[in-house]
Protein backbone atom coordinates (compact mmCIF):
# COMPACT_ATOMS: atom_id res chain seq x y z
CA UNK A 1 0.00 0.00 0.00
CA UNK A 2 1.44 3.89 -0.82
CA UNK A 3 1.84 6.12 1.50
CA UNK A 4 -1.71 8.22 0.64
CA UNK A 5 -3.76 4.67 1.04
CA UNK A 6 -2.15 3.88 4.43
CA UNK A 7 -2.58 7.15 5.91
CA UNK A 8 -6.46 7.26 4.59
CA UNK A 9 -6.39 3.75 6.67
CA UNK A 10 -4.97 4.86 9.95
CA UNK A 11 -7.31 8.28 9.79
CA UNK A 12 -10.42 5.64 9.54
CA UNK A 13 -8.55 3.09 12.25
CA UNK A 14 -7.90 6.57 14.54
CA UNK A 15 -11.53 7.99 14.14
CA UNK A 16 -12.56 4.19 15.34
CA UNK A 17 -10.27 4.33 18.25
CA UNK A 18 -11.80 7.65 19.51
CA UNK A 19 -14.96 6.88 19.25
CA UNK A 20 -14.30 3.92 21.71
CA UNK A 21 -13.26 6.57 24.05
CA UNK A 22 -15.54 9.75 23.55
CA UNK A 23 -17.79 10.74 25.92
CA UNK A 24 -21.52 11.07 25.53
CA UNK A 25 -22.68 14.55 23.80
CA UNK A 26 -26.04 16.17 23.99
CA UNK A 27 -27.49 15.87 20.50
CA UNK A 28 -30.75 16.80 18.83
CA UNK A 29 -32.90 15.15 16.05
CA UNK A 30 -30.51 17.27 13.09
CA UNK A 31 -27.49 16.20 14.84
CA UNK A 32 -28.55 12.63 15.80
CA UNK A 33 -29.69 12.20 11.98
CA UNK A 34 -26.37 13.10 10.87
CA UNK A 35 -24.53 11.04 13.42
CA UNK A 36 -26.36 8.70 12.22
CA UNK A 37 -25.54 9.07 8.70
CA UNK A 38 -21.93 9.46 9.28
CA UNK A 39 -21.31 6.20 11.23
CA UNK A 40 -22.96 4.95 8.11
CA UNK A 41 -20.64 5.92 5.77
CA UNK A 42 -22.89 8.83 4.18
CA UNK A 43 -20.63 11.70 4.97
CA UNK A 44 -22.09 13.51 2.01
CA UNK A 45 -25.43 13.03 2.92
CA UNK A 46 -25.11 14.32 6.57
CA UNK A 47 -23.21 17.18 5.10
CA UNK A 48 -26.11 18.13 2.56
CA UNK A 49 -28.22 17.88 5.91
CA UNK A 50 -26.47 20.03 8.11
CA UNK A 51 -24.85 22.36 5.75
CA UNK A 52 -28.17 24.23 5.13
CA UNK A 53 -28.50 25.20 8.90
CA UNK A 54 -24.61 26.30 9.22
CA UNK A 55 -25.40 30.06 9.62
CA UNK A 56 -28.20 29.29 12.12
CA UNK A 57 -26.12 26.90 13.85
CA UNK A 58 -22.83 27.64 13.56
CA UNK A 59 -20.62 28.22 17.30
CA UNK A 60 -22.74 25.15 18.80
CA UNK A 61 -19.86 22.68 19.45
CA UNK A 62 -21.08 19.53 18.84
CA UNK A 63 -23.16 20.95 14.90
CA UNK A 64 -19.67 22.51 14.06
CA UNK A 65 -18.05 19.27 15.18
CA UNK A 66 -20.00 16.87 12.74
CA UNK A 67 -20.57 19.39 10.24
CA UNK A 68 -16.90 19.22 9.84
CA UNK A 69 -16.59 15.76 9.87
CA UNK A 70 -19.13 15.19 6.99
CA UNK A 71 -17.57 18.20 4.96
CA UNK A 72 -14.12 16.40 4.86
CA UNK A 73 -15.97 12.95 3.82
CA UNK A 74 -17.49 15.33 1.11
CA UNK A 75 -14.34 16.36 -0.03
CA UNK A 76 -14.92 20.15 1.46
CA UNK A 77 -11.94 20.22 3.00
CA UNK A 78 -11.79 24.10 3.38
CA UNK A 79 -15.28 23.78 5.34
CA UNK A 80 -14.07 20.98 7.45
CA UNK A 81 -11.05 23.26 8.90
CA UNK A 82 -13.44 26.70 9.63
CA UNK A 83 -16.20 24.03 11.09
CA UNK A 84 -12.95 22.61 13.66
CA UNK A 85 -11.68 25.33 13.79
CA UNK A 86 -14.74 26.72 15.63
CA UNK A 87 -15.14 24.02 18.02
CA UNK A 88 -11.43 24.26 18.94
CA UNK A 89 -12.01 27.62 19.87
CA UNK A 90 -14.78 26.57 22.37
CA UNK A 91 -12.99 23.42 22.99
CA UNK A 92 -9.87 23.79 23.15
CA UNK A 93 -9.36 20.04 24.66
CA UNK A 94 -11.20 18.19 22.19
CA UNK A 95 -8.89 15.93 20.57
CA UNK A 96 -11.20 14.42 18.10
CA UNK A 97 -12.20 17.67 16.76
CA UNK A 98 -8.01 18.14 16.48
CA UNK A 99 -7.53 14.45 15.24
CA UNK A 100 -9.91 15.76 12.39
CA UNK A 101 -8.76 18.93 11.48
CA UNK A 102 -5.26 17.18 11.46
CA UNK A 103 -7.14 15.30 8.73
CA UNK A 104 -8.36 18.21 6.75
CA UNK A 105 -4.95 19.66 6.64
CA UNK A 106 -3.60 16.75 5.77
CA UNK A 107 -6.53 17.05 2.47
CA UNK A 108 -5.57 20.54 1.33
CA UNK A 109 -1.83 19.49 1.24
CA UNK A 110 -0.56 21.23 4.75
CA UNK A 111 1.48 18.16 5.93
CA UNK A 112 3.49 20.65 8.71
CA UNK A 113 0.55 21.50 10.35
CA UNK A 114 -1.27 18.08 10.56
CA UNK A 115 1.94 16.98 11.67
CA UNK A 116 1.85 19.60 14.48
CA UNK A 117 -1.93 19.10 14.90
CA UNK A 118 -1.61 15.39 15.52
CA UNK A 119 1.24 15.77 17.80
CA UNK A 120 -0.93 18.15 20.12
CA UNK A 121 -3.23 15.04 20.09
CA UNK A 122 -0.90 12.77 21.68
CA UNK A 123 0.30 15.18 24.10
CA UNK A 124 -2.99 15.34 25.70
CA UNK A 125 -2.97 11.83 26.82
CA UNK A 126 -4.76 9.61 24.66
CA UNK A 127 -5.30 5.87 25.30
CA UNK A 128 -2.63 3.80 24.66
CA UNK A 129 -4.38 2.40 21.83
CA UNK A 130 -5.16 5.73 20.29
CA UNK A 131 -1.72 6.84 20.37
CA UNK A 132 -0.07 4.06 18.81
CA UNK A 133 -2.24 4.97 15.64
CA UNK A 134 -1.29 8.48 16.03
CA UNK A 135 2.22 7.38 16.05
CA UNK A 136 1.97 5.44 12.93
CA UNK A 137 -0.12 7.66 11.50
CA UNK A 138 2.72 10.51 11.52
CA UNK A 139 5.11 8.29 10.61
CA UNK A 140 3.35 7.67 6.85
CA UNK A 141 2.86 11.57 6.78
CA UNK A 142 6.75 12.19 6.94
CA UNK A 143 6.83 9.43 4.29
CA UNK A 144 5.14 10.74 2.39
CA UNK A 145 5.94 14.68 3.03
CA UNK A 146 9.98 13.63 2.48
CA UNK A 147 11.49 15.51 0.07
CA UNK A 148 13.10 12.81 -1.16
CA UNK A 149 13.19 9.28 0.10
CA UNK A 150 15.38 6.27 -1.08
CA UNK A 151 13.84 3.07 0.81
CA UNK A 152 14.16 -0.35 0.57
CA UNK A 153 13.70 -4.11 2.08
CA UNK A 154 14.76 -8.10 2.60
CA UNK A 155 12.76 -10.46 2.70
CA UNK A 156 13.16 -14.75 2.88
CA UNK A 157 9.86 -17.22 2.85
CA UNK A 158 9.47 -20.94 3.37
CA UNK A 159 6.48 -22.60 2.10
CA UNK A 160 5.03 -25.46 0.27
CA UNK A 161 3.53 -25.82 -3.11
CA UNK A 162 1.33 -28.15 -4.54
CA UNK A 163 2.02 -27.27 -8.06
CA UNK A 164 5.48 -25.74 -8.55
CA UNK A 165 5.01 -26.37 -12.32
CA UNK A 166 1.96 -25.55 -13.08
CA UNK A 167 1.06 -28.65 -14.46
CA UNK A 168 -2.32 -30.79 -14.96
CA UNK A 169 -3.15 -32.42 -11.84
CA UNK A 170 -3.36 -36.31 -13.61
CA UNK A 171 -1.26 -38.41 -15.18
CA UNK A 172 -2.60 -39.67 -18.63
CA UNK A 173 -4.53 -37.14 -21.34
CA UNK A 174 -6.05 -37.91 -24.30
CA UNK A 175 -4.99 -36.10 -26.97
CA UNK A 176 -7.25 -35.98 -30.09
CA UNK A 177 -4.87 -34.43 -32.59
CA UNK A 178 -3.23 -38.21 -31.88
CA UNK A 179 -6.39 -39.97 -32.67
CA UNK A 180 -7.55 -39.85 -28.86
CA UNK A 181 -4.65 -42.08 -27.79
CA UNK A 182 -3.88 -41.96 -24.56
CA UNK A 183 -0.71 -40.55 -23.44
CA UNK A 184 1.30 -40.88 -19.29
CA UNK A 185 2.87 -37.59 -18.53
CA UNK A 186 6.35 -38.03 -17.95
CA UNK A 187 7.26 -36.74 -14.22
CA UNK A 188 8.08 -33.36 -15.46
CA UNK A 189 4.98 -32.05 -17.24
CA UNK A 190 2.12 -32.91 -14.57
CA UNK A 191 1.83 -31.42 -10.90
CA UNK A 192 4.97 -31.41 -8.76
CA UNK A 193 4.45 -30.86 -5.08
CA UNK A 194 7.42 -29.23 -2.97
CA UNK A 195 8.13 -26.95 -0.26
CA UNK A 196 10.38 -24.43 -1.26
CA UNK A 197 12.71 -21.17 0.32
CA UNK A 198 12.83 -17.88 -1.09
CA UNK A 199 14.96 -14.80 -0.87
CA UNK A 200 14.33 -10.89 -2.35
CA UNK A 201 15.04 -7.32 -1.66
CA UNK A 202 14.48 -4.56 -3.27
CA UNK A 203 14.94 -0.52 -3.55
CA UNK A 204 12.84 2.49 -4.11
CA UNK A 205 13.38 6.02 -4.98
CA UNK A 206 10.58 9.13 -4.94
CA UNK A 207 11.83 11.77 -5.72
CA UNK A 208 9.63 15.50 -5.88
CA UNK A 209 10.22 17.53 -8.55
CA UNK A 210 8.03 20.29 -7.96
CA UNK A 211 4.74 21.62 -9.12
CA UNK A 212 2.72 18.76 -7.93
CA UNK A 213 5.73 16.03 -10.10
CA UNK A 214 7.35 13.17 -8.31
CA UNK A 215 9.98 10.99 -9.74
CA UNK A 216 9.45 7.47 -9.42
CA UNK A 217 12.16 4.51 -9.42
CA UNK A 218 12.33 1.02 -8.36
CA UNK A 219 14.69 -2.23 -8.08
CA UNK A 220 13.96 -4.91 -7.28
CA UNK A 221 15.20 -9.38 -7.17
CA UNK A 222 14.39 -12.54 -5.98
CA UNK A 223 15.15 -16.17 -6.09
CA UNK A 224 12.65 -19.37 -5.29
CA UNK A 225 14.82 -22.33 -4.76
CA UNK A 226 13.03 -26.05 -4.33
CA UNK A 227 13.67 -28.33 -1.40
CA UNK A 228 13.28 -31.52 -4.42
CA UNK A 229 12.20 -30.03 -7.99
CA UNK A 230 15.09 -27.88 -8.56
CA UNK A 231 14.86 -27.97 -12.51
CA UNK A 232 11.41 -25.52 -11.29
CA UNK A 233 13.65 -22.98 -9.47
CA UNK A 234 12.92 -19.70 -10.50
CA UNK A 235 14.46 -16.05 -10.57
CA UNK A 236 14.06 -12.82 -11.68
CA UNK A 237 14.96 -8.92 -11.50
CA UNK A 238 13.31 -5.84 -12.05
CA UNK A 239 13.68 -2.38 -12.99
CA UNK A 240 10.93 0.42 -13.10
CA UNK A 241 10.99 4.33 -13.92
CA UNK A 242 7.99 6.82 -13.62
CA UNK A 243 6.62 10.37 -12.84
CA UNK A 244 3.00 11.09 -11.26
CA UNK A 245 1.82 14.43 -10.98
CA UNK A 246 -1.21 15.36 -8.23
CA UNK A 247 -3.19 18.22 -9.10
CA UNK A 248 -6.02 18.53 -6.51
CA UNK A 249 -7.77 15.46 -6.47
CA UNK A 250 -6.21 14.20 -9.32
CA UNK A 251 -3.25 11.51 -9.41
CA UNK A 252 -1.61 10.56 -13.31
CA UNK A 253 0.81 7.89 -13.23
CA UNK A 254 3.11 6.92 -16.28
CA UNK A 255 5.64 4.25 -15.30
CA UNK A 256 8.10 1.83 -18.02
CA UNK A 257 8.76 -1.45 -16.27
CA UNK A 258 11.51 -4.39 -17.53
CA UNK A 259 13.01 -7.32 -16.55
CA UNK A 260 14.08 -10.63 -16.73
CA UNK A 261 12.40 -14.16 -15.56
CA UNK A 262 14.47 -16.98 -15.66
CA UNK A 263 13.70 -20.71 -14.98
CA UNK A 264 15.69 -23.75 -13.95
CA UNK A 265 18.73 -21.01 -13.94
CA UNK A 266 18.30 -20.11 -17.94
CA UNK A 267 16.99 -17.07 -19.33
CA UNK A 268 13.04 -17.93 -19.55
CA UNK A 269 11.58 -14.56 -20.52
CA UNK A 270 11.94 -10.49 -20.87
CA UNK A 271 9.67 -8.13 -20.71
CA UNK A 272 9.07 -4.49 -21.79
CA UNK A 273 5.92 -2.35 -20.49
CA UNK A 274 4.60 1.43 -20.24
CA UNK A 275 1.09 1.96 -17.88
CA UNK A 276 -0.52 4.54 -17.39
CA UNK A 277 -2.67 5.19 -14.62
CA UNK A 278 -5.00 8.19 -13.75
CA UNK A 279 -6.91 7.94 -9.86
CA UNK A 280 -9.51 10.14 -8.75
CA UNK A 281 -10.05 11.00 -4.76
CA UNK A 282 -13.76 11.41 -4.99
CA UNK A 283 -14.02 12.59 -1.13
CA UNK A 284 -12.64 11.57 1.76
CA UNK A 285 -13.26 7.61 1.38
CA UNK A 286 -13.88 6.69 -2.27
CA UNK A 287 -11.37 6.66 -5.01
CA UNK A 288 -11.40 5.49 -8.50
CA UNK A 289 -9.27 5.20 -11.47
CA UNK A 290 -8.79 4.02 -14.84
CA UNK A 291 -5.50 2.15 -16.15
CA UNK A 292 -3.76 0.99 -19.42
CA UNK A 293 -0.90 -1.36 -20.32
CA UNK A 294 0.92 -1.82 -22.99
CA UNK A 295 3.77 -5.44 -22.80
CA UNK A 296 6.55 -6.72 -25.32
CA UNK A 297 7.41 -10.15 -24.09
CA UNK A 298 10.22 -12.50 -25.67
CA UNK A 299 11.52 -15.75 -24.99
CA UNK A 300 14.91 -16.23 -25.76
CA UNK A 301 14.25 -20.58 -26.16
CA UNK A 302 11.08 -20.38 -27.54
CA UNK A 303 10.46 -16.88 -30.38
CA UNK A 304 7.02 -18.39 -31.33
CA UNK A 305 6.17 -17.34 -28.26
CA UNK A 306 6.68 -13.71 -28.41
CA UNK A 307 3.45 -12.09 -28.02
CA UNK A 308 2.64 -8.27 -27.02
CA UNK A 309 0.02 -7.47 -24.99
CA UNK A 310 -2.33 -5.02 -23.82
CA UNK A 311 -4.08 -4.28 -20.53
CA UNK A 312 -6.80 -1.81 -19.68
CA UNK A 313 -9.64 -1.33 -17.25
CA UNK A 314 -10.71 0.68 -13.92
CA UNK A 315 -10.95 0.50 -10.40
CA UNK A 316 -12.68 1.46 -7.52
CA UNK A 317 -11.62 1.73 -3.63
CA UNK A 318 -13.80 2.86 -0.81
CA UNK A 319 -12.49 3.23 3.03
CA UNK A 320 -14.76 2.04 5.70
CA UNK A 321 -15.34 3.81 9.25
CA UNK A 322 -13.98 0.85 11.05
CA UNK A 323 -10.70 0.97 8.85
CA UNK A 324 -11.26 -1.49 6.61
CA UNK A 325 -10.29 -0.86 2.98
CA UNK A 326 -12.25 -2.68 0.31
CA UNK A 327 -10.85 -2.33 -3.74
CA UNK A 328 -11.93 -3.93 -6.87
CA UNK A 329 -11.16 -3.82 -10.62
CA UNK A 330 -12.11 -4.73 -14.03
CA UNK A 331 -9.99 -5.11 -16.71
CA UNK A 332 -9.71 -6.53 -20.45
CA UNK A 333 -6.66 -8.23 -21.94
CA UNK A 334 -5.75 -8.80 -25.53
CA UNK A 335 -2.67 -11.03 -26.16
CA UNK A 336 -0.87 -11.36 -29.89
CA UNK A 337 2.29 -13.34 -30.90
CA UNK A 338 4.59 -11.76 -33.24
CA UNK A 339 4.88 -14.98 -35.08
CA UNK A 340 1.60 -15.50 -37.50
CA UNK A 341 2.20 -18.89 -37.54
CA UNK A 342 1.59 -19.44 -33.69
CA UNK A 343 -1.67 -17.64 -33.79
CA UNK A 344 -3.21 -20.44 -31.61
CA UNK A 345 -1.06 -19.23 -28.54
CA UNK A 346 -2.36 -15.49 -28.71
CA UNK A 347 -6.50 -14.64 -26.64
CA UNK A 348 -8.28 -12.22 -25.90
CA UNK A 349 -10.71 -11.95 -22.70
CA UNK A 350 -11.03 -10.17 -19.08
CA UNK A 351 -10.99 -10.53 -15.53
CA UNK A 352 -12.52 -9.62 -12.28
CA UNK A 353 -10.92 -8.76 -9.16
CA UNK A 354 -11.77 -7.64 -5.36
CA UNK A 355 -10.36 -7.55 -2.00
CA UNK A 356 -9.87 -5.61 1.34
CA UNK A 357 -7.33 -5.22 3.68
CA UNK A 358 -7.81 -4.31 7.92
CA UNK A 359 -6.46 -2.59 10.02
CA UNK A 360 -6.78 -5.21 13.00
CA UNK A 361 -5.23 -3.15 15.59
CA UNK A 362 -2.13 -1.14 15.69
CA UNK A 363 0.63 -3.66 14.64
CA UNK A 364 -1.65 -6.31 12.47
CA UNK A 365 -2.94 -5.96 9.09
CA UNK A 366 -5.23 -8.53 7.76
CA UNK A 367 -5.94 -8.81 3.97
CA UNK A 368 -8.00 -11.05 1.32
CA UNK A 369 -8.53 -10.97 -2.87
CA UNK A 370 -10.27 -12.68 -5.08
CA UNK A 371 -9.82 -13.04 -9.26
CA UNK A 372 -11.35 -14.13 -12.05
CA UNK A 373 -9.80 -14.25 -15.59
CA UNK A 374 -11.83 -15.95 -19.05
CA UNK A 375 -9.33 -15.98 -21.91
CA UNK A 376 -10.50 -17.36 -25.23
CA UNK A 377 -7.96 -17.80 -27.65
CA UNK A 378 -7.63 -17.27 -31.20
CA UNK A 379 -7.50 -20.51 -32.95
CA UNK A 380 -7.99 -23.82 -32.46
CA UNK A 381 -4.66 -26.10 -30.64
CA UNK A 382 -2.88 -28.22 -33.13
CA UNK A 383 -3.19 -30.91 -30.44
CA UNK A 384 -6.21 -30.45 -29.10
CA UNK A 385 -8.07 -29.44 -32.07
CA UNK A 386 -10.55 -26.74 -30.58
CA UNK A 387 -10.12 -23.36 -28.94
CA UNK A 388 -8.38 -23.34 -26.08
CA UNK A 389 -10.82 -21.48 -23.01
CA UNK A 390 -9.95 -21.04 -19.58
CA UNK A 391 -11.94 -19.52 -16.55
CA UNK A 392 -8.76 -18.78 -13.99
CA UNK A 393 -9.97 -18.39 -10.19
CA UNK A 394 -7.83 -17.27 -7.52
CA UNK A 395 -8.40 -16.57 -3.86
CA UNK A 396 -5.12 -15.12 -1.53
CA UNK A 397 -5.78 -14.91 2.17
CA UNK A 398 -3.05 -13.70 4.83
CA UNK A 399 -2.17 -11.10 7.78
CA UNK A 400 0.91 -9.26 8.37
CA UNK A 401 2.32 -8.51 12.00
CA UNK A 402 4.34 -6.01 12.56
CA UNK A 403 7.12 -6.62 15.37
CA UNK A 404 8.39 -3.38 15.18
CA UNK A 405 8.36 -0.31 12.38
CA UNK A 406 10.91 -2.22 10.46
CA UNK A 407 10.26 -5.91 10.82
CA UNK A 408 7.04 -7.70 9.64
CA UNK A 409 6.01 -11.76 9.63
CA UNK A 410 3.16 -12.62 6.90
CA UNK A 411 1.53 -15.84 6.43
CA UNK A 412 -0.77 -16.26 3.55
CA UNK A 413 -2.54 -18.69 1.92
CA UNK A 414 -2.74 -18.29 -2.15
CA UNK A 415 -5.12 -20.80 -3.99
CA UNK A 416 -5.56 -20.67 -7.94
CA UNK A 417 -7.88 -23.20 -10.06
CA UNK A 418 -7.76 -23.08 -13.72
CA UNK A 419 -10.67 -24.77 -15.45
CA UNK A 420 -9.86 -25.63 -19.33
CA UNK A 421 -10.96 -27.62 -21.89
CA UNK A 422 -7.82 -28.69 -23.32
CA UNK A 423 -7.12 -30.97 -20.32
CA UNK A 424 -3.05 -30.15 -20.51
CA UNK A 425 -3.70 -26.34 -19.04
CA UNK A 426 -6.30 -27.50 -16.64
CA UNK A 427 -4.96 -27.52 -13.06
CA UNK A 428 -5.46 -26.11 -9.40
CA UNK A 429 -2.62 -24.97 -7.10
CA UNK A 430 -2.63 -24.32 -3.25
CA UNK A 431 0.82 -22.48 -1.92
CA UNK A 432 1.24 -21.64 2.15
CA UNK A 433 4.15 -19.57 2.94
CA UNK A 434 5.55 -17.86 5.74
CA UNK A 435 7.76 -14.02 5.05
CA UNK A 436 9.85 -12.15 7.24
CA UNK A 437 10.37 -8.89 6.30
CA UNK A 438 12.64 -6.28 7.07
CA UNK A 439 12.51 -2.64 5.61
CA UNK A 440 14.58 0.48 5.32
Amino acid sequence: MGATNKIKTLGAALLAAFVLHAPVALADELTDRAGALLNAGKGAEAYQLLEPAESARAGEPLFDFLLGRAALEAGQNTRAVFALERVLAIEPNNVRARAEIARAYLALGETQTAQQEFATVKRQGVPADVSMTVDRYIAAMRQADEPAALTGYVEATVGYDSNVNVGPNRSTIAIPGFGNLPFELDRDTKANADGFGSLGGGANLRAPLGAGYTLLAGLAGSTRNNFGKQQFDTQNADASLGITRTADRDVYTLMAQGGVFYLDHGRFRDHLSLTGQWQRNLDARNQVGVFAQYADLQYPDQEVRDARRWVAGATYAHLYRDGLLAFASAYGVSERTQNGDADWLGFGGGGLRAGARLNYDAQTVLFGAASWEYRGYREDDPLFLKKRRDNQFGVNLGATRYLTKEWSVTPQLSLTYNDSNTKLTDYHREMFSVTVRREF
